[in-house]
């Protein structure tokens, strides 16, 4: 970019304080248009003499040259003021980050929670089978209470420590996608319930098949026989649960079975398909594309969304695929994406009030990542410009944001 001089600025002109780091400046943004003299005079203030400046991305043009035709702006009498005001406005925002962080970091402390309760779950079904029905039941019972008693629902990006998911957090992915879409359809709460056990459990059945076939993206024949035999796996695993409701069972035993009649076990087609079942397909393929078992073959958020869209949706309900791709946003989160000052970021929570404007990381090398400036774009001039491959990203930028590789989500109600 090329530089001016202080004196030259107007309201307007777009900005880089990048040189100086942000621990250097008051302000929240090292990229910014100038909205204020006050601004300016903050600038000033510090000593600054010049600052990078875009062209392209300035809505006004520079005050002209001294002795071009105008005589120079007299020099301002303001002391202290314009620049304590911004510290303490960029204390405050920082203060608000943190408090953001915290939430964020609440939930992804329940996800954890939710994960070793899941998994104990899995491992208690066969032995105890009516004990892991009543924790599946108060397990499921929470996140449904959220979400129906709440005018709307926030999806949010857990940052969990593990790379490696496991049964436990696809299972809870799956479940909360699932009551997002269930939500998006205004199911009823004993509905959204048998919904909400039902893909809890709909991958029970892979306890019984070797990691090795569960893994290969290449099966065999009789691979392909063993693998799909997990439904049937998970049918037997509930059979000790004899109050589970039909609903729930049906979605173990139709979560593979697709509304063109090409999936299994027993190759239903359309509204022969039960409801619930619908919705839990849909949900267990979209984690799929994000998290498969070879990280290297993951989808982004965007991408896995046009999968099913563009390729997949003969597949699916298109009522239900329609309301899930809403329902996740414009932007889902774990979306890299470059906003109008230039800068690269990643979608961390959904906006249910304003879908355009996520709460979105910053990556800024000058900031530990455990200190990552959180924004949400609703409070600020700042938009998405467009979404962003991690592949075509410095390796750092995609490690700062995205550390793990992997895509969890939890979903909880929220008052709009």
């Amino acid at each position: 970019m090329p530089s001016i001089n202080v004196d030259r600025l107007r309201p307007g002109v777009f900005i880089s304080l990048s040189a100086y780091g942000w621990m250097q400046h008051p302000f929240l943004l090292s990229q910014f248009c100038l909205s204020s003299d006050k601004q300016i005079q903050a600038l000033r203030e510090m000593g600054i003499k010049e600052v990078e400046w875009d062209p392209a991305r300035s809505t006004a043009q520079p005050l002209p040259e001294p002795g071009a035709g105008t005589a120079p702006p007299p020099e301002p009498d303001f002391g202290h003021a314009a620049l304590d005001a911004m510290q303490a406005e960029k204390r405050q925002r920082v203060d608000q980050a943190r408090h953001q962080r915290e939430n964020l970091a609440r939930r992804e402390r329940k996800f954890e929670q939710e994960a070793v309760a899941a998994g104990d779950i899995f491992r208690s079904l066969l032995a105890r089978p009516q004990e892991a029905h009543n924790q599946a039941r108060a397990l499921v019972g929470r996140l449904v209470t959220s979400l129906v008693e709440a005018d709307s629902m926030v999806i949010h990006l857990v940052n969990q420590k593990s790379r490696e998911g496991g049964l436990a957090f696809h299972a809870l992915n799956v479940m909360g996608l699932a009551l997002m879409l269930g939500k998006a359809l205004r199911l009823s709460y004993e509905e959204m319930s048998h919904l909400g056990l039902g893909a809890l459990l709909h991958d029970i059945g892979k306890q019984e098949i070797p990691p090795r076939v569960l893994r290969s993206t290449q099966r065999t024949g009789p691979e392909e026989e063993f693998y799909r035999a997990h439904v049937g796996y998970g049918i037997k695993a509930l059979s000790g649960l004899r109050e589970l409701p039909v609903p729930v069972r049906n979605v173990v035993a139709c979560h593979h079975e697709c509304y063109d009649g090409s999936g299994f076990p027993n190759r239903l087609a359309g509204e022969k398909i039960p409801r619930l079942a619908r919705i839990a397909a849909l949900a267990n393929r979209y984690d799929n594309l994000c998290n498969p078992f070879d990280l290297r073959e993951a989808k982004t958020p965007a991408e896995a969304l046009r999968q099913l869209f563009r390729s997949e949706s003969a597949r699916y309900d298109a009522q239900m695929l329609q309301l899930f791709i809403k329902a996740l946003g414009v932007y889902p989160p774990g979306t890299f994406v470059a906003l109008s000052n230039g800068d690269v970021g990643m979608v961390v929570e959904t906006n249910p009030s304003d879908l355009l404007h996520p709460l979105v990381m910053l990556y800024d090398r000058d900031i530990p990542r455990s200190e990552a400036l959180l924004i949400n774009l609703s409070d600020t001039d700042l938009t998405v410009e467009t979404a962003l491959s991690p592949a075509k990203l410095p390796v750092e930028t995609v490690e700062y944001l995205a550390p793990r590789g992997r895509l969890d989500y939890f979903v909880e109600g929220s008052s709009g």
